[in-house]
C-alpha cells in the first residue's frame, strides 16, 4: 500500500510539473514548484535552485525555505559547494554527512550545519549534455539518498529543465539565453517585492512569497508582474 501511496505522489507530481509545457507558463513558478515537489517526495526539509545565467555563472532562483537560500546564496558567492560541483559535472552529488566537507567546501560546510541540516543532494538540471543549473535537497539528518530517490529526483529535474527551455527553442542559443536572463532578473523584482510586503505586513519573507504567489495564481497572473505591480505601488498584499 506504502508503494503504491508512493507512486501516486510521484504521478502527480510529474502531472504538476508538466502542466507548464504549454505555450504559456510562469517559469518562476515552475522552479518553486520543482522545489517544493521535491521536498515533499523526496523526505527533505527544504530544497534550493540555482540556474546558470547566459554567461555560465549560477544564480539562486528558487528556494523553500530562508536557511536554504542562504545557503544556496553562499554557494553563489563563493562558488563551491554541491550544487556547483553538481552542475560542473552534470551529474548528481550526494553528501551523506556535511560535518566531512569541512575541508572540501569549508564556508558551505559550516553555514550549512548552522542552519540545522546535516545531510545535501544535487542534482543538475540538464538536456543533451548541457547543464543549465542544479537543485540541493537538504535535510536535518545524515544518511544517504537510495538510488529510486535519486532516480526520481533527477526525473523531475529532467521535466523542469525541457520545461524552462522549451523544445522547440533549444537550438536557438539566443533565444535560451534570453529566457534563462529574463527568469533570473525577474528573481530580483520578486526578492524586492517580497521585502516590501514583509516590512509593510510585518510578516516573514515565506509568508510574503506565498502572498505574492497566491495572488498571481488566483489572478492568473505571472509572479514577475504581480511583483512588479507591488513595488509599482499598484498592488497592496
Amino acid at each position: 500500500m506504502e508503494s503504491i501511496t508512493r507512486a501516486s505522489r510521484v504521478s502527480a507530481a510529474f502531472v504538476k510539473i508538466a502542466d507548464a509545457l504549454v505555450d504559456e507558463y510562469d517559469p518562476l513558478d515552475l522552479v518553486q514548484t520543482l522545489v517544493e515537489e521535491s521536498v515533499e517526495l523526496l523526505d527533505g526539509t527544504a530544497a534550493g535552485l540555482m540556474l546558470a545565467d547566459p554567461n555560465g555563472v549560477l544564480q539562486v532562483l528558487a528556494s523553500t525555505s530562508e536557511e536554504a537560500r542562504l545557503v544556496e546564496v553562499l554557494q553563489q558567492e563563493t562558488g563551491t559547494g554541491p550544487c556547483i560541483e553538481c552542475y560542473d559535472a552534470g551529474a548528481p552529488v550526494t553528501i551523506r554527512d556535511i560535518t566531512g566537507t569541512r575541508d572540501r567546501w569549508p564556508a558551505f560546510s559550516e553555514l550549512a550545519v548552522a542552519q540545522g541540516f546535516r545531510s545535501v543532494h544535487a542534482f543538475p538540471l540538464r538536456l543533451r549534455g548541457r547543464s543549465i543549473g542544479a537543485m540541493n535537497l537538504f535535510r536535518v539528518d545524515v544518511g544517504e539518498l537510495g538510488a529510486e530517490d535519486i532516480a526520481v529526483g533527477q526525473a523531475l529535474t529532467d521535466v523542469a529543465t525541457i520545461s524552462i527551455l522549451q523544445e522547440r527553442t533549444i537550438r536557438e542559443n539566443a533565444v535560451v539565453n534570453d529566457q534563462l536572463q529574463r527568469a533570473l532578473n525577474s528573481r530580483i523584482l520578486i526578492e524586492q517585492a517580497k521585502g516590501m510586503i514583509a516590512y509593510t505586513a510585518n510578516i516573514d519573507t515565506a509568508e510574503a512569497f506565498q502572498r505574492l504567489r497566491g495572488h498571481a495564481r488566483s489572478n492568473n497572473t505571472s509572479l514577475r508582474d504581480t511583483a512588479q505591480a507591488v513595488l509599482d505601488r499598484t498592488l497592496t498584499l
